[in-house]
């Protein structure tokens, strides 16, 4: 599912990101919101946003996905780079083992494809944590 009302705005921090996410989350169905969600968002060159992509909807604890789906769209649409956002629907925003581990594959996945990972952030309700700022992704 394509999210399209973001389309060529700029993204200047983390906090526009998360920002974005949160209102997204906000909007969905009451039912969904209690859901792991995964996004991605294809940013041009400029970090213009290029498409917001729903590329899995879970479960209470986790969603399933590969780089194959994550990239698949960046790869069409000729994107520079994406961020990566999924939320926690428990609350807590910090990353799991798991998370990280996901994380780092994809970001290999993005050389190899010469997409670039810039960012991966967790959102929830007013709070977020980006791997980013954190220094989780060098």
């Amino acid at each position: 599912m394509l999210i399209h009302s973001f389309e060529y705005k700029k993204i200047v921090s983390t906090e526009d990101v998360a920002k974005i996410f949160q209102e997204i989350l906000r909007v969905e169905d009451v039912i969904d919101q209690d859901k792991e969600h995964l996004w991605v968002m294809g940013l041009t060159v400029s970090k213009l946003i290029k498409y917001i992509e729903l590329v899995s909807l879970g479960s209470l604890t986790e969603t399933l996905s590969h780089p194959r789906e994550i990239f698949r769209f960046a790869i069409m649409q000729s994107v520079d780079s994406i961020i990566a956002v999924h939320n926690h629907p428990g609350g807590d925003v910090s990353p799991s083992i798991p998370d990280i581990n996901m994380m780092n594959r994809i970001k290999e996945a993005g050389k190899i494809l010469g997409i670039h990972l810039i960012d991966s952030i967790i959102v929830k309700d007013d709070r977020y944590y980006s791997f980013l700022d954190n220094n989780l992704l060098k």
